[in-house]
């Protein structure tokens, strides 16, 4: 470079911090603005009472691409950041007492499938998890490591195996009608379904090739960092920092400078301080509805877009110690697909709805104190439209406990010695996120992926974007 520019990044999540050290990696002057007192985003943490939560992402997949940032620093990742493998994805528990463990192993996974279910094919699980596999390796390097808005993405003589491969990718089928295509057991199917959720959708609207996630968890792992998914913000902080670059907390950005489609800059707290361009790590609404001037085109289709789902989370400290939990659990609804209905149309989503805890202190044991566990306890809800969220937090409360306590056969209330409760509006006042939906916009459509918000404004010059809302979508690791 001839000269050095300087870079604004608004917010510190985690796409705002990765942006930020490659920006200072290649020498630009880089200063980041977040309106909060902390980094991280959603991956921040509640703390009470002895016990430490990972108030945000709770799964850890994809390692090499934090550990990367490290290496194109010129550093040891290692001396910032620490991970170990889980070989247990999850523990499954069905109210008719079915339960299940999956691993992050195939073997061990077809045998504990066979084993409560004993009709299922091992030919046919094999064929199902090659499927994820192959769905994953094909589109992967396209498809969320480029840009989709980029003429060079699909001049690469590749992707033309991509597209012949379309039939099999599953576009034209829903993730659910996908998963019945192998599986006749009901159960087998919900488990799979799941995993619309991991970007906010619905796996009866949302496209089969979102079975690529099954493989991220059973074919490449599941993690946990040393210091919990917080030590992963942390870190990259402190890497940031060490790189020189500068970072302006509680410094809400009021707006992005732009003359005639330019971008020049951003005001902060009335500061105009000029800038040679801007990434934004701010939800794609938002930053229209708030940051962004009326010289700047708007994208009706993205913008149109759905938000995506959100969640109802309940950090709960709790004395005594559960042997047949781990670190992941879900214990499932009786009607997946009522559930997902009542999410989509702010039906009674709080009656039945399938429950994930997230334990870190099984393997973080300064999490919680001696004898006691950190509950992270999750429902899936629907985007901030106007509830009452004040009511919905006591029927939520009272049908996860219900269900819990039937399901452990002790008095859950009864242990809890601390609690904290994040909902949708928490959500949108903390991260800025248009009715605190926790993905950007969902997938409940074949073309979403297509839709999302290009990384590099079309019509704005200087101005770039990243985050949940942007290409390739949200959740860690995207």
């Amino acid at each position: 470079m001839t000269v050095q520019k300087d870079i604004a990044v608004i917010g510190a999540g985690l796409a705002g911090l990765s942006a930020a050290i490659r920006l200072a990696i290649r020498g630009y002057r880089v200063q980041v603005f977040e309106k909060n007192t902390y980094t991280g985003g959603k991956m921040t943490i509640v703390q009470g009472s002895g016990f430490r939560f990972d108030a945000g992402p709770s799964l850890f997949t994809l390692p090499h691409l934090v550990t990367e940032l490290f290496e194109e620093a010129g550093v040891d990742s290692e001396e910032y950041f620490r991970f170990n493998a889980h070989d247990k994805v999850c523990n499954y528990f069905w109210s008719d007492g079915t339960r299940m463990s999956m691993w992050s192993e195939l073997e061990k996974n077809i045998q504990s499938i066979r084993q409560a279910f004993p009709s299922i094919n091992e030919e046919t699980l094999r064929a199902y998890f090659i499927a994820a596999q192959s769905k994953y390796e094909k589109t992967a390097p396209f498809f969320l490591e480029q840009s989709l808005h980029r003429i060079k993405t699909f001049s690469d003589r590749r992707i033309m195996g991509v597209i012949a491969s379309i039939p099999e990718l599953g576009l034209f089928n829903t993730l659910n009608e996908e998963n019945e295509r192998f599986f006749h057991e009901p159960k087998l199917v919900q488990l799979f379904n799941r995993y619309a959720t991991y970007n906010g959708s619905s796996p009866y609207l949302s496209p089969g090739i979102m079975q690529m996630i099954t493989h991220l968890e059973h074919g490449l792992g599941s993690y946990l960092p040393v210091g919990g998914m917080h030590a992963i913000a942390q870190s990259l902080t402190r890497l940031a920092e060490d790189l020189g670059v500068q970072f302006h907390l509680n410094s809400e950005v009021d707006k992005i400078s732009s003359t005639n489609g330019v971008v020049n800059g951003i005001v902060v707290h009335d500061d105009q301080l000029p800038f040679d361009a801007v990434v934004c790590n701010a939800d794609v609404k938002h930053a229209y509805e708030h940051l962004l001037k009326e010289d700047i085109k708007r994208p009706k289709k993205t913008l149109a877009q759905e938000p995506s789902s959100s969640a109802l989370i309940f950090y709960w400290g709790v004395q005594g110690e559960f042997p047949e939990l781990d670190m992941h659990n879900i214990f499932f609804s009786d009607d997946y697909r009522r559930e997902f209905e009542n999410i989509q149309n702010n039906g009674a989503f709080w009656e039945d709805p399938t429950i994930y805890v997230n334990i870190t202190s099984k393997f973080e044991s300064g999490d919680a104190p001696a004898g006691s566990e950190n509950w992270f306890v999750m429902i899936n809800v629907p985007y901030d439209q106007g509830q009452d969220w004040q009511q919905i937090r006591v029927k939520a409360k009272e049908h996860i406990l219900q269900r819990l306590n039937k399901e452990l056969g002790r008095d859950i209330q009864g242990l809890i010695r601390f609690e904290d409760v994040l909902d949708p509006p928490t959500i949108e006042q903390r991260t800025s996120s248009k009715g605190g939906a926790l993905y950007g916009t969902s997938s409940n459509d074949r073309m979403a992926a297509f839709l999302r918000h290009p990384n590099k404004h079309m019509n704005a010059e200087g101005l770039y974007l990243c985050g949940g809302s942007a290409h390739p979508g949200g959740g860690v690791p995207l």
